[in-house]
């Protein structure tokens, strides 16, 4: 028979033995089962933080999703006893083309929180971004590991802040500036406003800001959003910018080649296709189907990265054969962290570098300059090939 135990999962009673089911099924052998596993280890207003999107979540669903519409098409007899994921970002040799996105607060995850997310990048020689809304410092994170790590930036109506934090983060050797744009506001996470979500303080703005935001009718985390995301930030501010550092900025959440196109003109170093994880304007479209349109806009100007929805080896040879340079990836790191601390986002990465050499290998590609646009059918083509 099947019983909830105290303190386990679902269990298994066989003649007074009791055997929880995980312990059944034993360690995950996907990224997707780590986030049962952070289900059970958190809170559930923290679990709902993270794991959450905007509004009725319909993005939310299809960032997964819109993968499952994308075919393979591989190539057979060719050489692939060697299997090359590396590449360069910026200048910077990554073992495989998977960087960890800016995600909020990991102490809600771990208590060791960003500190441990970064010796897991730094194990698997890759490039961590460390959130502006990091519950540990710049200071702290560049200490506790020797990895490659980008500074994401929010501005606030206090400009100086973002001039101070920046200039913090260059001083500790962090070696680009990500520039989140996709939030004049903060979009409407309905699992936050009834969980009545209390963020802790900003580490990084100790002595720089002081804001009681009001909660009553939500989330302390939207209200506060809303008293000190700046509202006004426009394309000329990328100059501004620009004179505060000498680090490289690349622009993250960008949708539309339109505003590809505005982003190479002002002099990004790179962009970042992204919905915020779908955590901002629902009914956007999935990361993935605007790929391409992003990529065709900028005509190899800059380079292009992907974040939204990666959970697997094959969306990340999808978004590559698709024109990504390289992909974030976010929630899964976040589920890794809440279920085995710096050892869980280890595993979660290898599990991805894992699934992509398998791709390769099975598709014909010994590098990854190998894989191509012919790697790859859409849903479109799909349905033009029919009529």
């Amino acid at each position: 028979m099947l019983r909830r135990c105290s303190g386990y999962p679902v269990c298994v009673i066989f003649k007074g033995f009791r055997l929880s089911l995980d312990k059944m099924v034993g360690e995950p052998v996907n990224v997707n089962e780590f986030q049962e596993l952070a289900r059970e280890a958190l809170p559930k207003m923290y679990y709902d933080f993270y794991a959450g999107g905007a509004e009725d979540q319909y993005t939310l669903k299809e960032n997964v999703e819109a993968f499952h519409r994308i075919m393979i098409r591989p190539r057979i007899l060719v050489d692939v006893s060697r299997i090359d994921m590396s590449t360069t970002v910026l200048g910077y040799k990554i073992s495989a083309p998977i960087l960890i996105a800016p995600t909020a607060l990991h102490k809600l995850a771990h208590p060791e929180g960003e500190v441990a997310t970064a010796r897991a990048a730094a194990a698997c020689k890759t490039i961590m971004v460390l959130s502006f809304t990091s519950s540990c410092t710049v200071e702290e994170v560049a200490s506790g590991c020797n990895a490659v790590r980008f500074f994401q930036l929010y501005v606030y109506k206090k400009r100086d802040i973002a001039a101070v934090l920046v200039q913090r983060a260059e001083r500790y050797g962090y070696k680009a500036l990500v520039l989140t744009v996709d939030t004049p506001r903060l979009g409407r996470r309905e699992a936050d406003i009834k969980n009545k979500m209390v963020a802790p303080r900003l580490k990084n703005l100790e002595g720089l800001l002081s804001i009681e935001a009001d909660s009553d009718n939500g989330s302390n985390l939207e209200a506060y959003a809303n008293e000190t995301m700046d509202a006004s930030l426009c394309w000329k501010d990328i100059e501004w910018l620009k004179s505060i550092t000498n680090m490289p900025i690349l622009i993250k959440g960008v949708l539309t080649g339109e505003d590809a196109i505005k982003a190479a003109e002002v002099g990004v170093a790179g962009i970042m296709v992204s919905n915020h994880g779908a955590r901002q304007l629902d009914y956007t479209d999935a990361t993935i189907n605007v790929l391409e349109e992003v990529v065709h806009a900028v005509g190899g100007r800059v380079p292009v990265f992907f974040d939204g929805g990666v959970r697997r080896g094959t969306d990340i040879f999808k978004a590559l054969a698709l024109g990504a340079q390289a992909v974030l990836i976010g929630r899964p790191v976040i589920f890794g962290l809440a279920a085995k601390g710096e050892y869980g986002v280890r595993q979660v990465i290898q599990m991805l570098k894992d699934e992509l050499e398998l791709t390769m290998a099975l598709s014909g590609c010994p590098s990854v300059k190998d894989i191509t646009r012919r790697h790859v059918r859409t849903e479109r083509e799909r349905l033009h090939a029919m009529l």
